[in-house]
């Protein structure tokens, strides 16, 4: 579960893991946080430029998905006794603070998040060439930050983007790569240092690109994609 969760989640695999057994424990739960954790065919999107100008960005702002929360950490309205790291430069800066799934406690499960200041970014679309000295700071800075607090170098960094994203205000994901977090694989996560060389390489790569993700049944965007026979 991401920060726009108001809800706590425990993640206690590894109190479990001797006896074998996995649990999410989310208080409180709302129908939201009970269908995100059902069992749900999944389906591969892959969406070119044309289908996401006529059927994605449409979707997206039909739905006028609320990022109200990311504001408020931003704000320092919300978790501000969680921030690890901020830098305030409203260009390129970012706050990074731990996602609820780590317990801040085994560094085997390291999961932060750092969340940008812009807020004219929803996703990997939106990214330009423009926007590469943020993410440099985002990659600098997130780097540092978490090897003075954590001892965690670099190299033991699984640092990404999702698309889709979770929710539509840019973020960056700085994981353990001992950890298998849920959204890591190659269907949905683009690394920090990939997305940096794509747009050295092509300015329009994420306008221009073919995006490939994972749909759950249950996805509105999904019956989108069915309407305008994509699938």
């Amino acid at each position: 579960m991401q920060f726009c969760e108001e809800a706590e989640t425990v993640d206690t695999s590894r109190l479990n893991k001797r006896i074998g057994i996995k649990t999410t424990v989310i208080c409180p739960a709302t129908e939201k946080h009970v269908k995100k954790y059902l069992r749900q065919e999944t389906f591969l999107i892959n969406e070119t430029e044309d289908d996401y100008r006529s059927i994605t960005l449409p979707h997206i702002t039909q739905q006028s998905f609320s990022v109200q929360w990311v504001y408020n950490i931003l704000e320092k309205k919300a978790e501000a006794d969680r921030i690890v790291f901020e830098d305030p430069d409203p260009h390129v800066g970012f706050v990074l603070l731990p996602d609820f799934k780590w317990d801040q406690k085994q560094l085997e499960d390291l999961y932060l998040i750092a969340i940008v200041h812009r807020r004219d970014l929803k996703s990997l679309r939106d990214l330009t060439p423009d926007n590469l000295p943020l993410l440099r700071n985002i990659l600098e800075k997130g780097v540092e930050a978490i090897g003075k607090k954590y001892n965690v170098p670099s190299s033991k960094l699984r640092m990404y983007l999702h698309y889709q994203p979770s929710y539509y205000h840019i973020h960056v994901h700085f994981t353990s790569l001992d950890y298998e977090a849920p959204g890591c694989g190659v269907e949905r996560a683009h690394l920090l240092t990939d997305v940096i060389q794509n747009l050295q390489v092509q300015p329009e790569y994420y306008q221009k690109r073919t995006l490939t993700f994972p749909i759950r049944a249950d996805d509105a965007l999904l019956t989108k994609f069915r309407e305008a026979g994509k699938i």
